[in-house]
């Protein structure tokens, strides 16, 4: 594909011009894929290639040369998912516990991504790769709804999405103490534990603004509260830490939380967090769509119990 540069594009960087290119197949590339096809020498100017912060010039010709996706090195593995949703554009699932999202150190078979290579047999390549376009992620432990994309352009919209604040994440808990105020909402900055760096914490300074809002949906004797609890911003173990912060840990939570003797009577055996409901609009369509997924037998279950012997209100 060959574009001509206009007045209004002298001096942008080709990286950003290419990016915000509205035409044909240009305008379902993400920035970052068309870096790496500017480092790769598939596209060049006048000719020649150049990087990716070169300004442009008047008239110049930028030629593209997309290439075809080419297959991750992972195998595809037949696992048990259970489908919510699925078009030529998405894919919704209810992720089980235990499921890692992405393949990691420790985690190179049985993850989400490569029950998706073998399920999805329309993927037409994420940034090059013939692959799941993974917009967010769940803990291992973490349960309930989650969207991945099966085409560069649906996987760029819903990353656009997530990007302007455009998708409802809505989450239920059981937390081990109660939660006061009964609805209220949390802002606080969020990163590396400055002492265990493979944990998160809240921090005075650094990190990234983080905001937790809440609503307690029941109480029980233990004690322990059962919210839902609605995320504003997507840091990692944002959850978890905002609510151990308030002194009201996710129940069962072995990073965050604390040991309690009633999580065997309970059946606790991870943490009680559960993705329930998730909103986006229709990457192709425009559509807006929820989805929610009932919670599993084990954090049910719990709850169950609980109401079993007495709730103290909510």
């Amino acid at each position: 594909m060959q574009i001509e540069v206009g007045r209004r594009s002298v001096g942008q960087r080709l990286d950003q011009f290419l990016s915000s290119c509205s035409d044909g197949l240009l305008s379902t590339i993400s920035r970052g894929m068309f870096q790496k096809l500017i480092r790769s020498g598939h596209v060049l100017v006048d000719d020649r290639p150049q990087k990716t912060g070169y300004r442009l010039r008047l008239h110049e010709k930028i030629v593209v040369c997309v290439p075809p996706p080419e297959p991750v090195n992972l195998v595809p593995e037949k696992i048990d998912l259970d489908i919510l949703y699925e078009d030529d554009d998405l894919i919704v699932i209810s992720k089980q516990p235990d499921l890692v999202v992405h393949p990691a150190c420790g985690h190179n078979t049985g993850t989400l991504v490569h029950g998706l290579l073998f399920h999805c047999r329309d993927l037409s390549g994420i940034n090059g790769e013939i692959r799941p376009g993974i917009v967010h992620r769940l803990d291992k432990d973490t349960s309930g709804v989650m969207v991945a994309a099966k085409n560069d352009a649906a996987h760029r919209a819903l990353a656009e999405q997530f990007k302007e604040k455009q998708i409802s994440k809505t989450y239920q808990a059981l937390l081990d103490g109660v939660l006061t105020p009964s609805t209220g909402s949390l802002e606080t900055l969020i990163g590396r534990n400055p002492v265990h760096r493979q944990k998160m914490a809240v921090l005075e300074r650094g990190g990234k603004d983080a905001v937790t809002g809440w609503q307690t949906l029941k109480r029980f004797k233990g004690p322990f509260t059962l919210a839902e609890i609605q995320l504003k911003t997507g840091r990692t173990h944002q959850i978890r830490v905002h609510m151990a912060h308030l002194g009201t840990p996710v129940a069962g939570d072995h990073v965050y939380g604390r040991k309690n003797v009633l999580y065997q009577k309970l059946g606790i055996t991870r943490q009680l967090l559960h993705a329930w409901r998730l909103a986006f609009y229709h990457p192709s369509t425009g559509e807006r769509l929820t989805f929610t997924a009932p919670l599993l037998a084990d954090m049910a279950g719990a709850i169950n119990r609980l109401e079993v012997d007495g709730d103290d209100g909510g």
